[in-house]
C-alpha cells in the first residue's frame, strides 16, 4: 500500500510538544558520555530489587490480615483484572491524611497509570466541546500540554510572575477567553517547586488563587510531584487542603516511590449532577473513561506501592528521608558550584534562580538556547540540559536552560558543572563579542 500521510493522521502527531521528549531522549542516547542535567528522574542509588519483593509480600499480607481475604481472594486481587478505580485507593487516602492533612473519601480517588493518565482523564472529561480551554501557568510541564493536544483542548498561558503566578493575568486571561466565545474550564498549576521554574506559591498567594478561581468559576488542577523535596517544617498547605472540591489533585508516586511502577492518581471529589437531583463524584466519571483506555491500573504495580506505604505508616515523608537529603545536597552543590565556576556571571550576563526545594534550577544566559545548541553542547562539551522553550510550546529559542539536580551523584555533578561552565562561558563571550 502507499505510505500513510502525516496530514491524514491526528494533528497532534505533528505538534512540536509531542516531539519534545522524544528529541531529548534521542540526544541522550547519541551522546552517552555526556553528563546529563536534563531528565527529572529520581535518584537511583537507593533502588534495591529486594524491596519490590518485600513490598509485594507486605501488601499481600495486608489483603489477608487487614482486609480479611482468603488465599484465593488475595491471589485473585494480584493476578486478575482489577477494580477500575484501583485497589490501593484506601491507602492513598490514608497517605494524604498522614502527610497533608487532606481527608477525602477513598471512593473519590482513581488510581491511574502514572499522573499522565490522570491528566488525560480529567481533560477528556472537562473538554465537552471545541469552546472549552485550559489555562496553565507558563512555563508549563509538557505532559499537560501534550495531554491537552490529544483531547483537542487549547491551552492558554498565564504569566508565572515572581511569586509563581500572576493573578491579574489569570483573571484577564479567563475574561479574554470568555469574550472570544471560549469557556475556561480549569487552571493547571504546580504550587511547590514547579517544573520547570522551581517556583513555589506562598500561603497568601494560595488563598488568593483560590479566591480568583471561585470568582472566575475555574477548577484548579493541582499537580505536586516535588512537594516533599524541600523543608518539611514550614510547608504551606496544599491547594486541595485549602480549596476542597474547587481542586482536583493529580498525584504521582514516580518521584516519591519509583517511576517504574507507573502509579498515579486523581482525587476528584467534585459532585456531578446526573439528573433527577442525584450527584456522583467526578471520580466515577473518570473511572468510566479509564475503563476504555487502560481498563485498570496493573494490580501488581499498585501492590508494590501499597506495600511501600504500609511499611512507612502511610507517610511518604518517612519513606523519603534519604532522598530528601540527597536532593537538598545536590541542589546546594549545583548552586555553590555555579557560583564558584562562574565568578564573573554578572559581567557575562548569566544568572540563575535558587529554589528552596524540588529538582530544577533555571539558568539565564545572554544567548538564544534551542535544540541545535543543546546538541552542540552534548557534542563539543559533553554536557546535557533542557532548553526552556520546550515548556512554552511554540519552539521559539529563549535565553534560558533548565538543570535537573535529582539524578546525578556528587562526582557527576562536579564533572558536569566543569563542562557546563565552560560551555556557558564560551558562548556568553561569543555573544558579547
Amino acid at each position: 500500500m502507499d505510505p500513510l500521510r502525516l496530514t491524514d493522521l491526528h494533528g497532534s502527531l505533528a505538534d512540536p510538544v509531542l516531539a519534545a521528549m522524544e528529541f531529548l531522549n534521542e540526544v541522550a542516547h547519541r551522546y552517552p558520555e555526556a553528563v546529563s542535567f536534563a531528565p527529572g528522574r529520581p535518584y537511583e542509588e537507593f533502588f534495591d530489587v529486594e524491596d519490590l519483593h518485600r513490598y509485594l509480600r507486605t501488601f499481600h499480607r495486608h489483603l489477608v490480615e487487614d482486609q480479611g481475604m482468603d488465599a484465593a481472594g488475595a491471589r485473585r486481587t494480584l493476578f486478575q483484572y482489577g477494580r477500575t478505580k484501583g485497589i490501593i485507593h484506601d491507602l492513598i487516602a490514608r497517605n494524604l491524611a498522614e502527610d497533608e492533612a487532606v481527608h477525602v473519601d477513598p471512593e473519590s480517588i482513581v488510581v491511574t497509570v502514572g499522573a499522565q493518565e490522570a491528566m488525560l482523564l480529567v481533560l477528556r472529561a472537562l473538554r465537552a466541546d471545541p469552546h472549552d480551554v485550559l489555562l496553565a501557568v507558563s512555563p508549563v510541564y509538557v505532559g499537560i500540554t501534550g495531554a491537552a493536544r490529544l483531547v483537542e483542548m487549547p491551552v492558554l498561558p498565564v504569566r508565572d510572575g515572581p511569586a509563581g503566578v500572576d493573578l491579574d493575568d489569570l483573571t484577564a486571561a479567563a475574561r479574554r477567553a470568555r469574550a472570544a466565545g471560549l469557556r475556561p474550564r480549569a487552571l493547571y498549576v504546580v504550587p511547590d517547586f514547579a517544573n520547570p521554574s522551581g517556583a513555589t506559591l506562598d500561603r497568601r498567594l494560595r488563598s488568593e488563587l483560590l479566591r480568583v478561581a471561585a470568582d472566575e468559576d475555574l477548577l484548579i488542577l493541582e499537580d505536586n510531584p516535588y512537594r516533599l523535596f524541600g523543608s518539611t517544617d514550614d510547608r504551606p498547605p496544599t491547594l486541595k487542603a485549602l480549596g476542597g472540591d474547587r481542586v482536583v489533585s493529580l498525584g504521582s508516586y514516580a518521584k516519591t516511590g519509583f517511576p517504574g511502577a507507573r502509579i498515579g492518581y486523581a482525587v476528584a471529589d467534585q459532585p456531578v449532577d446526573v439528573g433527577d437531583g442525584h450527584t456522583i463524584p467526578l471520580a466515577d466519571q473518570l473511572s468510566r473513561l479509564k475503563s476504555m483506555i487502560t481498563v485498570n491500573t496493573p494490580p501488581i504495580a499498585q501492590a508494590v506501592i501499597g506495600g511501600l506505604l504500609l511499611e512507612h505508616g502511610h507517610s511518604l515523608v518517612k519513606a523519603n528521608t534519604r532522598e530528601i537529603e540527597v536532593y537538598r545536597r545536590n541542589r546546594e552543590q549545583v548552586l555553590d558550584g555555579l557560583a564558584a565556576r562562574l565568578p564573573d556571571a554578572h559581567r557575562l550576563g548569566v544568572r540563575w534562580n535558587s529554589p528552596a526545594g524540588g529538582f530544577f534550577i533555571v539558568v539565564t544566559v545572554p544567548f538564544p538556547v534551542d535544540d541545535a545548541l543543546l546538541e552542540r553542547s552534548a557534542r563539543e562539551h559533553r554536557v546535557l540540559w533542557t532548553p526552556m522553550h520546550h515548556f512554552y510550546g511554540d519552539g521559539t529559542a529563549m535565553p534560558h536552560l533548565r538543570l535537573s539536580v535529582s539524578l546525578l551523584t556528587p562526582d557527576e555533578i562536579d564533572l558536569g558543572l566543569d563542562r557546563l561552565a565552560e560551555f556557558i562561558t564560551d558562548h556568553a563571550r561569543q555573544a558579547g563579542t
